[in-house]
């Protein structure tokens, strides 16, 4: 991996080592450098999770990329610099009951000698901070244990939420592909069915659901008509073009 052409992708000048202080500082650049987004799916194109993939794709191409794409590569830097890293899969429970949601979401633990460490690059209720795994507070998230499951928990301005629950087990790449393959082609994945973005910007942050484009901390909104005009909100906030989306037929 070409480590200096990512570390200008997310902005990132300091000389990295295997620290808590670099842990959370390349977090922090890369989801606020390298927005989410499913465009990929909803053109017919399965997101692929091998490391050349990736860099082209996040890096090369400065797209962005959901859950699996961003905790993948994020996983090979933090490898790259020494770090201790496990891959874990969960179930995201925001809108639905874990016994009703798949393993579908993936985030990743990092072992140093403060503790162990949740970080969670591709979800964007995640915090921007890595979380001990001790159950320590950062902000308006922490880690919750009841039995055997961990639970993120996030305070929106309007309620508590459940971001997502898992058995802490560690996974292999081949589970993502599974997972993948799964978010990206089936009729039951909500990443089939809908657009699903967010990018931080100089004011905070725009995210869209559908044809819903929400601009924070104003919360004001707007309606995407057409795939041109979604095309042209990436070229302002994302930071790329895609001439495909002229003719993306957007979801309601």
């Amino acid at each position: 991996m070409n480590l200096d052409a990512y570390f200008a992708r997310i902005g990132w000048r300091s000389t990295p080592s295997a620290k808590l202080d670099t842990l959370a500082g390349l977090l922090d650049h890369h989801m606020t450098r390298i927005p989410f987004e499913n465009l990929d799916v909803l053109l017919g194109r399965p997101p692929k999770l091998d490391l050349p993939s990736l860099f082209a794709k996040l890096v090369d191409n400065r797209r962005g990329g959901y859950c699996f794409e961003h905790a993948t590569l994020f996983a090979y830097v933090l490898e790259q610099l020494g770090f201790t890293v496990h891959r874990h899969s969960a179930r995201v429970t925001i809108m639905q009951p874990k016994s009703e949601s798949p393993r579908t979401h993936m985030f990743l633990t990092v072992v140093l000698p403060e503790g162990t460490f949740v970080v969670d690059p591709g979800m964007g209720i995640a915090p921007r901070v890595p979380l001990n795994l001790d159950g320590t507070p950062s902000g308006d998230h922490w880690l919750a244990r009841d039995g055997g499951d961990l639970t993120l928990m996030a305070r929106t301005p309007d309620k508590l939420v459940p971001a997502w629950v898992s058995t802490l087990e560690r996974d292999y790449p081949i589970d993502f592909e599974m997972a993948n393959h799964f978010t990206a082609t089936s009729p039951l994945s909500p990443f089939t069915t809908g657009l699903m973005m967010r990018a931080f910007t100089a004011e905070g942050r725009i995210t869209v659901r559908g044809r819903l484009v929400t601009r924070f901390p104003s919360q004001a909104t707007t309606q995407l008509a057409n795939g041109g005009e979604l095309r042209a909100l990436c070229r302002e906030h994302f930071g790329f073009d895609l001439a495909e989306l002229d003719a993306l037929a957007l979801p309601a």
